[in-house]
């Protein structure tokens, strides 16, 4: 059910959450997964026990408090295409193991951030491997999907990667010592400004207000959200705590609150830490054609596109397997391209 909010308050309308999140141009949409994967095997898998009564291949629905996707034994996306936007990726807790059509491999988790430029068209496999055989595997991956404009959705595709370590965190401490953290994936914040987006990504221009933040509030810390641009849009995705209050008006999680772009917003936590998920940008404002992993303006772009990965693949899958995976032992990593060195996260 939608709740519309009185006229003058910051919040425009509060929607429930639900598997994915409802977003607002320039994004298309959020995937929040949360899975409480058992200790894995050898071969960084489930154990066929595990297995048994699944809808393996197209395994969305949670049993055992997990879920396997197009994966089996290693839950995950084996290779599959996209067109015309960007996917960022950001692990919280857990790993995935990262390989393209572009030769680019990774393998990223604990606060990275993975930000892919499918433009012409890439193939992908997002694996998430369970390294851990003496305790559980839990997973926290938010996939955003942001829109690009159509003078970019025929760019180069571009594969990025943000280590943790590199997304800046503004910390604000109050009176009483509670604490405000927010992260900064896209844009900026009290001088502080998030990594550099892709070149043709709509958040490349800072004109466009584009905005990816986490913020994390201890409880009864009260926090304020400054203004966006005017035209923006803006949304707060509160997925995790009990309540918070928006300028006197209690919210409680699992909600989507759409916010007045132009309004300074006071957010209070409840008796318990929030965390909230905030997307903001200009809208495109174009027309939008979408079919599963292809997001054009027109029908004849669309079928263009599929026409154009059955006879090309986009260039051609290089890895032996649909799913590759990475040494058990090896740590996070990125290797940009099939003769380029790989790199490291910072120690």
């Amino acid at each position: 059910m939608t709740a519309t909010i009185k006229s003058t308050h910051p919040v425009l309308q509060s929607v429930p959450l639900g598997f994915p999140w409802a977003t607002m141009d320039p994004f298309l949409f959020c995937a929040h997964h949360q899975d409480h994967y058992p200790v894995g095997t050898k071969t960084l898998g489930v154990k066929p026990e595990a297995l048994v009564g699944r809808k393996l291949g197209m395994d969305f629905e949670s049993k055992d408090g997990f879920r396997m996707y197009h994966g089996s034994p290693v839950p995950g996306f084996p290779a599959h295409p996209h067109r015309g936007f960007e996917t960022v990726t950001l692990v919280q807790k857990g790993y995935c193991d990262h390989a393209d059509s572009l030769g680019a491999s990774a393998r990223f988790g604990e606060g990275d951030a993975q930000w892919v430029t499918t433009g012409s068209g890439v193939v992908h496999s997002e694996m998430f491997p369970l390294l851990n055989e003496e305790e559980a595997n839990p997973l926290e991956l938010f996939q955003i999907w942001l829109n690009l404009p159509s003078k970019d959705k025929m760019a180069p595709a571009h594969f990025s990667l943000f280590w943790s370590s590199d997304i800046p965190k503004v910390l604000e401490t109050d009176s009483q010592g509670r604490e405000a953290e927010i992260t900064l994936v896209a844009g900026e914040l009290n001088g502080v400004r998030a990594p550099s987006p892709p070149p043709h990504s709509w958040a490349y221009n800072p004109a466009h207000d584009v905005a990816i933040w986490f913020i994390r509030l201890v409880p009864g810390r009260k926090w304020t959200l400054p203004p966006a641009c005017a035209g923006t849009n803006r949304a707060l995705y509160f997925y995790e705590g009990d309540s918070l209050q928006i300028d006197g008006v209690e919210f409680k999680s699992q909600q989507c609150l759409a916010l007045s772009a132009s309004a300074e917003v006071e957010i209070a936590a409840g008796s318990k830490e929030v965390k909230i998920l905030l997307l903001q940008g200009q809208p495109i404002g174009e027309a939008v054609q979408q079919s599963g992993p292809f997001v054009m303006n027109t029908r004849e772009e669309l079928r263009q596109t599929i026409a154009d990965y059955q006879a090309t693949q986009f260039g051609g899958w290089p890895w032996s397997s649909p799913s590759p995976l990475h040494p058990p032992g090896q740590g996070r990593f990125a290797q940009y391209g099939v003769n380029e060195v790989k790199k490291l996260p910072p120690r």
